[in-house]
């Protein structure tokens, strides 16, 4: 299966402008384990998960098809990187206790990399996907977010864009799953945090790249009277879809 590169142009940004995880979701994870030698954050992007299991386990790797977006992976003491793809990692058989996908598994040939987790997980090993679906502020501010998203830019998302919608309710997960608890991310953001955001997204990127203008600009006319001082920070919540499951065999 080839890479859909959809990020690698953008790092820095996607680094800078994503959202962070909760704790909460890392401290559930390690808690599902018996063993917390070894943890793969599988296409890790700028290292965020990778980052937050750091606390629970002796070694955690991120790997990821991205080059340029592991050289914006912070430095963690018990984290390394490594260029892999989702669906040959590389890793030994049996070496893994738990395994996270963030926001990523859309992008996969999931059979191919179902089967490379089954590969590397130790028996009782954990793999937990995740997905998050469009941010919420406010009532006054809601509504141009969601023309953005489902008018404006709607046309331009990769049609893997669905499966996130979809909240990974429609995904086959050959594991026995667990029912995890409810997690949201949370920031507190100024407008222009909030556009930069939106500027990551590759449905954006493809609106600019087809017709030559930034479809952000004009929502942040929009935006500006209803947020009133752009400096102004605003909690920004995304609900977060989680679905875990343990490794039998």
């Amino acid at each position: 299966m080839n890479f859909k590169d959809h990020f690698s142009d953008q790092a820095a940004d996607y680094a800078r402008f994503r959202p962070k995880y909760p704790p909460e979701l890392f401290s559930y994870l390690a808690s599902l384990v018996r063993v917390r030698e070894r943890a793969w954050d599988c296409a890790t992007g700028n290292g965020q998960a990778a980052i937050g299991l750091a606390k629970y386990f002796r070694e955690t790797i991120g790997t990821d098809a991205s080059a340029q977006q592991l050289k914006e992976a912070s430095p963690t003491a018990g984290v390394s990187y490594r260029v892999a793809p989702a669906e040959a990692s590389g890793l030994a058989y049996a070496s893994i206790d738990l395994i996270t996908v963030a926001q990523a598994l859309h992008w996969f040939d999931r059979d191919a990399f179902f089967s490379e987790a089954k590969r590397v997980l130790c028996p009782g090993g954990v793999i937990a996907i995740w997905a998050y679906t469009l941010l919420k502020i406010a009532p006054e501010i809601n509504p141009l977010l969601d023309h953005f998203y489902y008018e404006t830019i709607a046309p331009f998302w990769p049609p893997e864009r669905l499966i996130v919608d979809d909240r990974y309710r429609g995904i086959d997960f050959p594991f026995a799953e667990m029912l995890p608890p409810k997690f949201q991310l949370e920031e507190h953001w100024d407008l222009d945090q909030l556009l930069g955001y939106m500027r990551t997204w590759s449905a954006t990127r493809r609106f600019i790249s087809t017709r030559g203008l930034d479809p952000v600009s004009e929502l942040e006319r929009d935006l500006l009277p209803k947020w009133g001082n752009r400096e102004e920070k605003r909690v920004v919540l995304w609900p977060l879809h989680l679905r875990v499951g343990l490794h039998s065999e």
